[in-house]
């Protein structure tokens, strides 16, 4: 992670509040020109189901639109229930499917939102 960060345009956002004083939670996001891409978001499972996810994506997806990125895209495993509800809760759309993508053969779903609206709590 630490050679993403040093490239141009990358950014993570940490949740603090964790077990034992360790982040709860961490996201990492690229912006290129107008568009960004979320490379990564993780909550620790003791720290799941409490809106981490969600404040993580808010904050990204603002620091994303002040950088001036008009769409945020994701990739997310089709057997990630929780996800995909939670994208779709923050208004992302699916735009195509990566079959197979997966090392256990499930596709990615790809999808897309608008930083700003997604930013809105």
């Amino acid at each position: 992670m630490t050679g993403l960060l040093a490239v141009p345009g990358c950014f993570a956002c940490v949740a603090a509040g964790g077990p034992r004083g360790r982040p709860s939670g961490m996201a990492l996001i690229r912006v290129a020109a107008d568009e960004a891409e979320l490379l990564t978001i993780g909550v620790v499972p003791d720290s799941r189901r409490r809106g981490i996810a969600n404040g993580l994506l808010i904050e990204l997806a603002a620091a994303a639109a002040a950088r001036g990125a008009m769409r945020l895209f994701l990739e997310v495993s089709v057997a990630n229930a929780a996800a995909l509800a939670l994208y779709r809760d923050r208004g992302f759309e699916e735009v195509g499917r990566r079959r197979r993508y997966y090392p256990d053969d499930s596709d990615a779903v790809v999808m897309a939102g608008n930083p700003t609206v997604i930013s809105a709590a």
